[in-house]
């Protein structure tokens, strides 16, 4: 090194200094980046991780419930006190997807009996039903009541709050007020008290809450004033995603005070589906499956087991127990 000249040594040290820095490129890459790498991507326990929204853009096949909401179902016995005597009254709703009527007999202590149900499909949501629709649908429920036996002055008429949102109820309104009847409108935090009022038995007051999950919209209530409004069943019709469902859903049961969640009333059209599936008899409650244990069929069956799910999760709810006697229609009569 001492017959080389300054020039050549600081030439040998440039291409040691520029072979180090190569080897450290190829070999120890991550060399000072220990707090660059990328995050980890969570999600909530149970939340569907798919941020497609239902309408044109959601994934095929299955949900990805979450482990949280799969449980083995508690059993259910309770037999409501039966009416003594009573007196027969009728309510047709105009629900967010049709006409339904119900006719109780009800006594004095506002126990109650269902009589006769009927469910129809006017396709009031889908804005399909015509003048004539409304007109024969609306009268034919009428006479219906009148024949079985309800008195005039206790027929009524409900609309829901989420049929509410639907253009096409204004023309039912105008309708029923040309016939003489007086149309009633509830809120969505009126309906879940409503829910309330028919569902939950007196002997779970302490012990239970109450989901009502509608095509429009879901409602969750509880004793003494709880009422919470979420979206429904049909919520891909409104470009919202699953995720950004089950995560408001989740938030809002979770507001249910523990001390209620060991018992869920539910109704509504897609706890009816699924409790079909498995009733046994002519039973007036039936325990519905896990969310998981559920295979959706159709975009609004998976919309609402997503809902389901995210109730479940948030509670740690058990025992859903779906009535296939009450709906809000019969609290409000039960209010009258």
């Amino acid at each position: 090194m001492a017959r080389l000249t300054t020039f050549s040594r600081l030439l040998i040290t440039i291409a040691i200094v520029v072979g180090v820095f190569f080897a450290v490129r190829t070999f120890l890459p991550n060399l000072g980046k220990s707090g660059a790498s990328k995050p980890e991507e969570t999600t909530v326990s149970g939340a569907p991780t798919d941020n497609t929204a239902g309408s044109g853009g959601s994934t095929t096949g299955a949900m990805p419930w979450g482990k949280s909401s799969s449980f083995t179902p508690e059993s259910f016995s309770y037999t409501p006190e039966a009416p003594v005597a009573g007196r027969l009254k009728g309510v047709v709703e105009m629900g967010a997807t049709g006409f339904n009527s119900f006719i109780i007999k009800v006594d004095g202590d506002k126990n109650w009996r269902l009589e006769k149900a009927e469910y129809g499909a006017s396709l009031v949501y889908e804005k399909l039903a015509t003048d004539d629709d409304i007109k024969s649908g609306l009268k034919r429920y009428i006479a219906d009541m009148l024949g079985y036996g309800v008195g005039p002055k206790d027929i009524h008429f409900v609309i829901s709050s989420g049929a509410k949102k639907v253009e096409i109820t204004d023309k039912i309104s105008s309708h029923l007020k040309s016939l003489g009847y007086f149309v009633n409108e509830v809120t969505p935090q009126q309906e879940a008290k409503l829910a309330l009022r028919a569902v939950l038995p007196s002997k779970f007051n302490n012990k239970a809450f109450v989901v009502d999950i509608g095509s429009g919209n879901t409602k969750i209530s509880w004793l003494p004033s709880g009422a919470l409004e979420a979206p429904g069943a049909k919520y891909y019709q409104n470009n919202l995603t699953d995720n950004a469902v089950y995560q408001e859903v989740n938030a809002k049961a979770k507001q249910v005070p523990a001390n209620l969640r060991s018992t869920c009333f539910i109704i509504g059209g897609i706890p009816y589906e699924l409790a079909k599936q498995v009733r046994s008899g002519k039973e007036r409650y039936t325990v519905l499956k896990a969310p998981s244990d559920y295979k959706a069929e159709g975009e609004k069956q998976k919309a609402g087991l997503n809902i389901y799910a995210a109730i479940a999760d948030a509670t740690g709810c058990k025992q859903f127990v779906f009535d296939w006697d009450a709906n809000f229609t019969i609290g409000f009569l039960l209010n009258l």
